[in-house]
């Protein structure tokens, strides 16, 4: 096997969007906004914000829903929701890069609302980050470590014998371990001058003066072949 194709490459989500991203509707028609703490969103007479594991009226929470979407409805696709790998505006052609080198198939989003996915899975517009760098305005965007109810999904197999290379900033650490515990092989880049907790897991120490999406830069060097694994 080319050695490329035995890695599975786990990249953080973005803030940034697509313009043309869909959504889930309300049964009142109203867009849904997916957020951390929708009881702090701004409010308006066109979105209605809720969690990820809110519950519809019919009792299935929204990431239930999702799920049986991107299974029973991925074809006609009516809320026309973007794979995920496709969601985020990739000024810096890293997703879209990753995918080209290692195959759409190998590539998944580390997301904040709704976990591990895979690069296909059709994916609503949403706005939920861990990031510190949130504003105090935007604080019902942000997802504290500590926030419960989230049914995070992991969609890499525990039992995968594929090398498993997550690329992101420490705040998201603690969520790919999580959702890949159990996985043999695992490799974390990280920039901070001290190591971060991942068990389980080989730490790669990337170099950068880049403060802000530095995980770019690496997704690039990898996409590249100056950076090995």
């Amino acid at each position: 096997m080319n050695r490329d194709m035995d890695v599975l490459v786990v990249i953080q989500c973005a803030a940034d969007k697509d313009e043309n991203a869909g959504h889930f509707m309300s049964d009142d028609g109203r867009k849904i906004l997916f957020v951390a703490h929708p009881c702090r969103a701004p409010a308006s007479a066109s979105i209605v914000c809720r969690r990820p594991d809110d519950l519809e009226p019919s009792g299935r929470s929204y990431r239930d829903a999702l799920i049986a979407y991107n299974r029973e409805h991925r074809k006609e696709n009516p809320f026309g929701l973007l794979p995920a790998l496709d969601l985020y505006q990739d000024k810096e052609k890293a997703y879209g890069g990753l995918a080209d080198k290692f195959g759409r198939e190998r590539v998944f989003i580390l997301s904040a609302g709704w976990g591990l996915i895979d690069a296909d899975f059709l994916t609503p517009k949403y706005d939920i980050t861990f990031s510190k760098r949130a504003r105090r305005k935007d604080a019902y965007k942000r997802r504290l470590q500590r926030d419960l109810g989230y049914r995070d999904c992991r969609m890499i197999p525990e039992e995968t014998s594929s090398h498993v290379v997550f690329l992101g900033s420490k705040d998201y650490i603690p969520l790919f371990c999580e959702t890949t515990v159990g996985i043999a092989r695992r490799t974390v880049f990280y920039k901070a001058d001290t190591s971060p907790d991942a068990p389980g897991c080989t730490l790669r120490h990337y170099q950068t003066s880049r403060r802000t999406n530095w995980h770019y830069e690496c997704a690039k060097k990898l996409i590249s072949g100056a950076l090995c694994l």
